[in-house]
């Protein structure tokens, strides 16, 4: 135990710096693995309930029959005991008549729901009342500005098969958040029938309902249908996405077998998590992609900073084995070498780890039992990297060379293995047919069928990035080798480096001596460099595209949707030219219309002006060219763009004359307007993700006989959600209206499970990219140094100058520097690219170009060259203070 004890003090006394690097290295990818993996397994842990917390009505069940409705909420309560339920009542009848001062306004087709009082408390956000009471009798906004009635007047209920019509009194005015959900279509019903919720409707207590339609639902009973909403427990749901979905699949299979046919379920529950099943595997994916090349640049860099002093450990080796010390012996001062490291890194990397946790908390969305788990899980790794740098070179040296061949300072020459293979040419040729059979197949990285609890990765994806990477590097290695060797009559004749004088040609012997560190320090710079730049740009990248997301979410800046006729959106135009921060205002419509029995949104735009509102950028049109698609549209009156989908279902060819229902002014009624198809879109401001149309909006209004609603776009040269407050008070009180800007569209986007959220991820990447930069430029260069102290206490004792000693390092430091920086850059934005190509799923459009973060790039590059100067400066000037013979004495 002694002599162990004095060889680490030995060690911590003679080589502090080698110790401590080392320490930093282990640290750096034990709090570096720590934090990524907390980071991801907080976040898809947390995926299910935010991706649910919005989700009112877990379960819709259409019962057969009024008298089913004891047995299938039996059936529910043997299935969750603790869920909530209520039952709804659902009416069709031929429309609505409302008398206001001397008109008389009538609808088309319109529903009346019954609901009983506590329907509100069970489902709260199901119905916002916004005017008037709470309860009694309520009109739906839309259904009160169609017949421009308000609280008191009265409405007439036409009903069908002969029944005369009913009087009700308006009580208040509401709003339907979730109208989609709750007048859904499913069972038979749904293949046929459209999607959109109705216009019209009032919702009534239940009693009343019960009084009024009690005879139609004798007479007409395929006029009425009831619903039981279900709000589960949720308590045993699980907290990955594809884990909750699987379990939620067996929970209704579980419920359809209790209810025994007396009912159809609608499981919204199982669908939201569906749609978030990828999401939660893109959360991995990238850990990989993202986490993985940075847990092995800090591995190099430990193996690196441990590297440097090879050659004074076998030195060192040669002296115990000299004075008789055994292999065993040997090795055992080197794992004592290697446990200090591993428990100096160990507490290094847990001191940042609790750091990140109590400082970016928030940003990062970490827990503290999270980080420990994932500590212990990191230590152990730590442990393992520690015997890896340390004491597998020991016992390699120990193994298979001599005391005499050990104190020498050169190692024998002869190339590895991957250099006679010509593995660096395989793995590009690998990384090249890899990301070329990707560009072409159109393959998707994260499957997760709808209706199927299984998910996969497409794994073989990691292959083309992962050889790029390490065969970019490999060529470094070769390139740099061969020039350090074979390049030194050029650098002679063309006095490289050119700061050295006369000097030149001693310099360029030394570097060619030192070809071997030279070239795996340069690689090691190569290797960080291209993280962190890799890593930046692909951060911007989907930075930027989540501001791209949200503009097509939002439309432009500022929106204004829900607008009834085309009178009031020409006023709301006249208005917004008075502001001063609007640079374009421009209005479209939007309505629905049906290929074939497909429902699908339309838009009317003017294709001349609609870009000066909006970006249209190149990547929303087949072809690549927005401009061409728009011009095509405007020079075609009764054209149209259609979606990828739309082209394959119905076969579609460029010239076909298509045939759309719109809606007329009976709802019940379609007239067929003949368009003719010009093109593909698969992006639109405000337009669903899955199949739309886009034509003129001349001949969409001249055509459509029933009211469609009006939007206008606002670019803004000001803050939005400022100009967003003028525009909802320019607006005032228009029922239906909206006023959104995209600064609230972009946070939902973010905040959603829609989309990977990487602000945390970009914080933990960036920071430790950093760190690598710093730690492969001014500290390994530090070490390089230090290790070859006697070399320049030599030089120094036969007359050499400050100028002439700082000739040799800066000649080194900038070849490092400049070789490892350069081809660094160049591959980061090659990873980057592959990245974005191979990550195409997460970029929602994807990106018509990489986006390059220039001032984080900027200060990444002035960090290195402060910390290469510090590095040589610090050694220079220790190197002159201290007196050169205990140098010139040292052999070990």
């Amino acid at each position: 135990m002694g002599l162990f004890i004095s060889w680490m003090a030995g060690l911590v006394r003679r080589r502090p710096t080698r110790l401590l690097g080392a320490m930093i290295g282990v640290g750096l990818a034990l709090a570096l693995l720590a934090c990524l993996g907390s980071f991801v397994d907080s976040s898809v842990k947390t995926m299910t309930a935010r991706t649910i917390s919005g989700l009112p009505i877990d379960w819709q069940i259409l019962l057969n029959s009024p008298s089913d409705e004891r047995a299938v909420r039996t059936a529910v309560h043997e299935t969750d005991p603790k869920a909530q339920m209520e039952t709804i009542e659902y009416v069709n009848v031929p429309g609505f008549v409302a008398k206001t001062g001397q008109t008389v306004q009538t609808t088309g087709e319109a529903t009346v729901l019954g609901i009983d009082a506590t329907y509100k408390k069970t489902f709260p956000t199901e119905i916002a009342p916004m005017a008037g009471a709470g309860e009694g009798v309520l009109a739906a906004q839309q259904t009160a500005a169609n017949l421009h009635v308000s609280i008191g007047d009265m409405v007439t209920i036409q009903r069908p098969g002969g029944l005369p019509p009913a009087e009700v009194k308006i009580d208040g005015i509401i709003s339907l958040p979730d109208a989609g959900s709750i007048f859904q279509k499913f069972g038979v019903a749904s293949a046929t029938s459209p999607q959109a919720p109705p216009d019209n409707i009032l919702v009534l207590p239940v009693d009343l309902w019960h009084r009024l339609f009690s005879d139609q639902m004798a007479g007409r009973p395929d006029s009425v249908r009831s619903e039981v909403h279900v709000r589960t427990s949720r308590r045993d749901l699980p907290f990955a996405p594809e884990a909750a979905y699987a379990w939620e699949l067996r929970q209704v299979n579980h419920l359809e077998v209790g209810i025994g046919g007396r009912g159809v379920v609608a499981d919204n529950l199982a669908s939201k998590l569906a749609s978030v099943r990828g999401d939660a595997l893109y959360a991995r994916v990238l850990f990989l992609f993202l986490g993985l090349p940075g847990l092995v640049v800090a591995a190099l860099l430990t193996l690196g900073i441990a590297d440097s002093g090879a050659v004074r450990r076998r030195q060192q080796q040669a002296l115990l084995r000299t004075r008789g010390a055994s292999v065993p012996m040997i090795l055992k001062l080197a794992s004592v070498e290697a446990v200090s490291v591993a428990v100096g890194g160990i507490i290094l990397g847990a001191m940042v780890v609790f750091a990140v946790s109590n400082l970016f908390k928030m940003a990062l969305g970490v827990s503290l039992t999270g980080l420990v788990g994932w500590l212990l899980t990191a230590s152990c790794a730590g442990l393992f990297l520690s015997l890896i740098a340390v004491l597998q070179p020991a016992w390699r040296d120990a193994r298979q060379s001599t005391v005499a061949a050990a104190k020498g300072l050169l190692l024998a020459k002869g190339k590895p293995l991957w250099r006679r293979v010509w593995l660096d040419v395989i793995l590009l040729a690998l990384a090249a047919i890899d990301l070329w059979w990707m560009a072409s197949s159109g393959y998707e990285l994260v499957l997760a069928p709808e209706g199927v609890a299984s998910i996969s990765v497409h794994y073989e994806a990691f292959v083309g990035p992962f050889c790029l990477w390490i065969g970019t590097m490999l060529v470094t290695l070769r390139v740099f080798g061969l020039a350090l060797e074979r390049g030194l009559p050029l650098a002679v004749r063309l006095r490289v480096p050119p700061f050295v004088g006369k000097l030149s040609r001693i310099v360029s012997v030394s570097l060619s001596r030192q070809r071997a560190a030279l070239s795996r320090a340069m690689a090691l710079v190569a290797l960080a460099v291209s993280f962190a730049v890799s890593t930046a740009i692909f951060n911007a990248t989907y930075q930027t595209q989540s501001r791209v997301d949200a503009e097509l979410t939002n439309g432009s800046d500022v929106t204004v949707s829900g607008i009834p006729s085309a009178k009031i959106a020409s006023e709301l135009l006249s208005g917004l030219e008075k502001l001063p921060t609007i640079v374009s205002a421009r209005a479209m419509q939007h309505g629905f219309a049906y290929v074939g029995n497909d429902l699908q949104d339309i838009y009317g735009i003017d294709p001349r002006t609609i870009g000066t509102a909006t970006q249209l950028a190149d990547a929303y049109f087949a072809g690549g060219n927005a401009a061409a698609a728009l011009k095509t549209l405007a020079d075609q009156p009764d054209g149209v763009l259609v979606s990828d989908e739309t082209v394959t279902d119905f076969q579609l060819h460029a010239g076909d004359e298509l045939n759309l229902r719109l809606q007329s002014s009976s709802a019940s009624e379609y007239q067929v307007v003949p368009f003719r198809f010009v093109g593909v879109v698969r992006e639109f401001p405000t337009a669903p993700k899955d199949s739309f149309l886009v034509v003129n909006s001349n001949y969409l209004v001249s055509h459509a006989q029933s009211p469609l609603q009006w939007v206008i776009l606002i670019r803004t040269n000001g803050d939005p959600s400022v100009l967003a407050r003028d525009v909802s008070q320019l607006a005032g009180t228009i029922p239906g209206l909206k006023v959104s800007d995209i600064g609230s569209a972009q946070r939902q986007i973010t905040s959603s499970l829609s989309a990977v959220d990487l602000r945390g991820l970009t914080i933990l990447e960036l920071s430790f990219a950093v760190v690598f930069v710093v730690g492969a430029t001014g500290l390994a260069l530090f070490l390089s140094l230090s290790e070859r102290r006697r070399s320049f206490a030599i030089l120094s004792a036969l007359g050499a100058k400050r100028r002439d000693l700082a000739a040799f390092m800066w000649s080194e430091a900038v070849t490092i520097l400049l070789g490892g920086g350069l081809v660094g850059i160049c591959l980061g934005w090659l990873v980057a690219f592959a990245l974005v190509k191979v990550l195409a799923g997460v970029f929602d459009p994807p990106p018509d170009a990489l986006t390059v973060p220039w001032i984080y790039l900027l200060l990444l590059c002035i960090c290195a060259v402060a910390l290469t100067v510090a590095g040589v400066a610090l050694h220079l000037r220790k190197l002159l203070r201290e007196p050169v013979i205990s140098d010139l004495r040292s052999w070990v």
